[in-house]
């Protein structure tokens, strides 16, 4: 869908579905569903999105010289709002094209397995009519931040599942889990706050650097593992290694899909300030949370400090931008079993 052309699609399939029939948590995924995940955690969105058909295929990359500013990027850090830094040109080695058709299929799947589990909210569900409310303000707002979202077939879904989760795949393929809007009770504009983030990763095109860094990783320590003679102790070593590397790129990702999701809600008409009252439940939900060190997310302080931190650089925006026509309710808690 383009940015200008209508809300977001709904899944076809869901269009006669009633809303009588949705089990708000019924949605059990299937061992290899890489969406059944909670937000925050080390799955292959959040973690290391293993794409791995083009593994290897990128290992002679290390010869080139891979960091710089990617186009446009000196441009971005003169405009108004966020300042999210130079970026690498590492994302370029795996092809878009084929990046966002993997996402697409893994959605459509996870689309199909929920609805014949009654679990895929159909198109009059009100948090589904909410969902893609906020979407419509937010998707204008994208093309500057990734050009290809203007050709990108954005669709939004509600799972019918307990977890707290929410998630952009690549080429704008976003779904949230009514355990997220349930437990937080969140209000809209800490909605557009989640949307805003998960959308950022897909804009960044985070699963593309990931996919490409965790192939070069891999294969500098594993060729280093046998320089030295290490065998099996240097892969297992280079393994840890990869994963701790891969948890720091992770944090990384995560601190610019805050600031460029807080300036892509600020442009859209909801408010900056939400996503710290966003982190603040997070932070309550999340009490027993790793260390930050040991984390692939930045800890709850953090993301609000830096969130706080960025609120000035996106409140103008906020304040000149035209406000949502219409305000939504959070779901109302269900009672417990």
């Amino acid at each position: 869908m383009n940015p200008d052309s209508g809300p977001p699609a709904p899944a076809p399939a869901a269009a006669n579905a009633r809303v009588a029939d949705f089990n708000p948590d019924g949605y059990r995924p299937a061992i290899d569903d890489p969406q059944g995940h909670l937000l925050g955690c080390g799955c292959r969105l959040h973690g290391r999105r293993r794409l791995g058909a083009w593994a290897g295929a990128w290992a002679g990359a290390a010869a080139f010289g891979l960091a710089g500013l990617s186009s446009g990027e000196a441009a971005a850090q003169a405009r108004e709002g966020v300042d999210v830094g130079e970026r690498s040109r590492t994302a370029s080695l795996v092809p878009a094209a084929e990046v966002e058709q993997a996402a697409a299929q893994q959605y459509a799947k996870m689309l199909a397995q929920a609805r014949a589990q009654g679990a895929l909210g159909p198109d009059q569900h009100p948090q589904v009519l909410r969902l893609r409310a906020i979407a419509q303000q937010i998707i204008p707002q994208t093309p500057p931040w990734n050009p290809r979202a203007r050709s990108w077939r954005w669709e939004v879904n509600l799972i019918g599942s307990s977890q707290v989760n929410a998630f952009c795949m690549p080429g704008g393929k976003i779904a949230f889990y009514t355990g997220i809007l349930e437990q937080l009770q969140l209000d809209d504009d800490e909605v557009a706050a989640i949307m805003g983030h998960e959308a950022a990763h897909a804009l960044r095109e985070h699963a593309r650097e990931r996919l490409a860094k965790s192939t070069l990783t891999r294969g500098a320590f594993e060729i280093g593992a046998a320089v030295l003679g290490l065998g099996d102790l240097g892969r297992m070593a280079a393994g840890v290694g990869e994963q701790l590397i891969s948890l720091r790129f992770s944090r990384d990702d995560e601190t610019e899909a805050d600031l460029v999701g807080l300036e892509l809600s600020a442009r859209s008409g909801y408010r900056p300030a939400a996503g710290v009252s966003l982190w603040e439940k997070m932070g309550a939900l999340s009490r027993n949370a790793p260390p930050q060190w040991m984390s692939t997310h930045p800890a709850s302080g953090t993301r609000i400090r830096d969130l706080q931190a960025n609120i000035p650089r996106v409140q103008p925006l906020y304040e000149r931008a035209p406000r949502p026509p219409q305000r939504f309710s959070p779901p109302p808690r269900r009672a417990a079993p």
